[in-house]
């Protein structure tokens, strides 16, 4: 049988309802400091061909110009006007959709467009509404004088903000870049002719990239979904920077395929989720905090077929399985050397890193871990740090304290401060 390894650094922080969204990026130039180029008020409406400031390698294809589409999306081949956003791949369209939806903008917002410099291009979704919300020349599409009129009129109209940043990489590769999503508000999900009401239900928005060649995408948590909005409470950087999500294209590959560009992760309360889209052959890297072990767990999708762990410390780890009812020794591995998972599980345990390693937690590439799997599809999984419960000792009980060091426990990873 064939499998797809995967490599993937995987960091998903989520927050508090308390805390801030990250801020756009204002440049300090044009009405609202988000540059003086913008793309006129309209309704699936897109820009002419526009020149990038520099050349892009987006999955082996190089690209000197763009589209801006006005439903919260930049191409590449062509112009894109659909409203209701298809569940990525979408063949023979590349693109990069920070927020795909029916986005409106003559009932309110802008939509700007500024390279700042030579290295750097912003896209900026200001206050934008969903088609519907409000018809231009007075009136809310559920008539006049209706329930749903006074209460829009009473409470404003819903709008969204969000950006989109590209950013020359060249200095690590020709054509490699690094793409930015910044989310500083978000209200609404859904326009009313993707069976939206009053913003929200139907087919919600779709956030991510796509290559556009029915292989190679990224589909972010909550897509598609009324979750799409928690995009402006989370991040794959860092707990202080909610709203913002970054991504690296390295070589016109995605994040996963070295263990140098990891895919970043979902930091949960109990440890780090991971979804994506796998194929058999292929290796993904996914790396979460560091711990003194992790519990693998399949939520859906192919089976685990190999563990391919990382170069650290004595270079020794433990394997272990689940029969069912306990965790049981399967085997003793050395870093480096692919360990064959029986016929496929859905779960597994790894043990063996040195405390006194005292690797940061906050790194993101400490532990990069190669995965493959016994089939193709789309992957969920999380990995779950097993940490080493140290209580602080009355000094009385410090002998006890010590004798107590080899415990191990199953805990919720330390939060980020």
């Amino acid at each position: 049988m064939v499998f797809r390894r995967l490599a993937l650094p995987l960091l998903l922080a989520s927050f508090v309802g308390s805390a801030q969204a990250i801020p756009l990026l204002d440049f300090g130039v044009g009405e609202e400091g988000f540059g003086t180029e913008f793309l006129p008020a309209n309704d699936d409406g897109s820009t002419n061909l526009l020149d990038l400031p520099f050349d892009i390698n987006f999955f082996g294809s190089t690209y000197s110009s763009f589209f801006v589409n006005n439903n919260g999306n930049i191409t590449f081949e062509s112009a894109l006007g659909t409203f209701t956003p298809d569940p990525f791949p979408v063949a023979s369209q590349p693109m990069i959709a920070p927020y795909w939806a029916d986005v409106d903008t003559r009932v309110a917002g802008n939509l700007w467009i500024h390279s700042p410099n030579a290295d750097t291009l912003a896209v900026t979704w200001s206050s934008v509404g969903y088609f519907g919300d409000q018809i231009p020349g007075g009136g809310e599409e559920g008539g006049e004088g209706s329930g749903e009129t006074l209460l829009a009129a009473a409470v404003g109209p819903k709008t969204n903000s969000f950006q989109l940043v590209l950013r020359n990489r060249a200095d690590t590769g020709t054509g490699n870049f690094d793409v930015d999503f910044r989310y500083e508000r978000l209200e609404w999900t859904t326009g009313d002719a993707s069976e939206g009401t009053a913003g929200l239900g139907g087919i919600p928005a779709q956030a991510g990239y796509d290559a556009g060649d029915g292989v190679n995408f990224l589909t972010l948590p909550g897509s598609r979904s009324d979750a799409v909005l928690d995009l402006q409470h989370a991040s794959n950087v860092s707990s202080e920077t909610p709203g913002l999500w970054t991504f690296a294209i390295r070589n016109g590959a995605p994040p996963g395929s070295s263990p140098s560009n990891p895919l970043l992760p979902v930091a949960t309360d109990e440890g780090w989720s991971f979804t994506f889209n796998v194929r058999p052959g292929e290796t993904f890297f996914i790396d979460p905090d560091i711990a003194i072990g992790y519990d693998y767990f399949l939520e859906s999708g192919p089976l685990f077929a190999s563990v391919l762990l990382p170069e650290l410390g004595d270079n020794a780890y433990e394997v272990w399985l689940w029969n069912g009812a306990e965790w049981v020794f399967a085997d003793n591995v050395l870093a480096g050397e692919e360990y064959t998972l029986s016929d496929g599980v859905d779960r597994f345990r790894v043990l063996g890193i040195e405390e006194s390693l005292a690797l940061d937690p906050l790194n993101p590439t400490a532990f990069v871990t190669g995965l493959t799997f016994a089939g193709a599809g789309a992957v969920q999984l999380s990995q779950n740090p097993i940490v080493l419960s140290l209580p602080v000792p009355e000094p009385e009980t410090y002998a006890m304290f010590l004798a107590g060091l080899g415990l191990i426990v199953a805990a919720r990873r330390r939060a980020r401060s």
